[in-house]
């Protein structure tokens, strides 16, 4: 491995990872690709965990992307996979990097069209799983009562509320006149 040079920026997938990363570590960095998979792939290639990213060689670095990008190939079972048995393709996929917000977008986008039970709860901004609500969850602001009652009354006579200055006598007024002496 350490018969080319060293990279102090690896490019795999897609995403810049510092060359001085240990393997594990900067494996990791990729978005879709947890601690387990990592190990999965490392333990695959017969590559040493604990050494830097930054002494891989090409062909090692093409070897990483055909494993992340075609697991099914490289005989990791199902299980290991982030999307099994998409809804539009029946295929059991893994997705990577910007994949992941746009897949759970689209998602959340179908079940709110097709008013599922779950649509209803996204629209709603309440718990989707079976979450109690009755006393956590509170923030985020779904749909209430407005907080407060009525606006106090405005005088007649005066534009808007009442001024600072006509507020003054009257607290001057609460405080008794042996306090003033003093």
């Amino acid at each position: 491995m350490s018969t080319q040079e060293y990279r102090h920026i690896v490019r795999i997938v897609g995403n810049d990872i510092p060359g001085e990363r240990k393997m594990l570590v900067g494996l990791t960095q990729i978005k879709g690709i947890g601690y387990n998979f990592a190990t999965a792939i490392l333990d695959t290639l017969k590559i040493d965990t604990n050494s830097n990213i930054g002494n891989l060689t090409e062909e090692n670095v093409q070897a990483i992307e055909k494993l992340i990008t075609d697991p099914i190939g490289g005989n990791f079972p199902t299980w290991f996979l982030n999307r099994r048995k998409d809804i539009e393709t029946g295929a059991d996929l893994h997705l990577l990097t910007s994949d992941i917000p746009f897949t759970l977008r689209n998602d959340i986008e179908r079940e709110r069209i097709t008013a599922s039970w779950r649509g209803y709860r996204h629209l709603s901004g309440l718990k989707v799983r079976g979450q109690r609500t009755r006393t956590s969850g509170r923030k985020g602001g779904a749909v209430g009562v407005a907080k407060g009652g009525m606006a106090a009354p405005v005088k007649k006579g005066s534009a808007g509320a009442p001024a600072a200055e006509a507020a003054a006598p009257a607290a001057e007024a609460a405080v008794p006149a042996a306090e003033k002496k003093e």
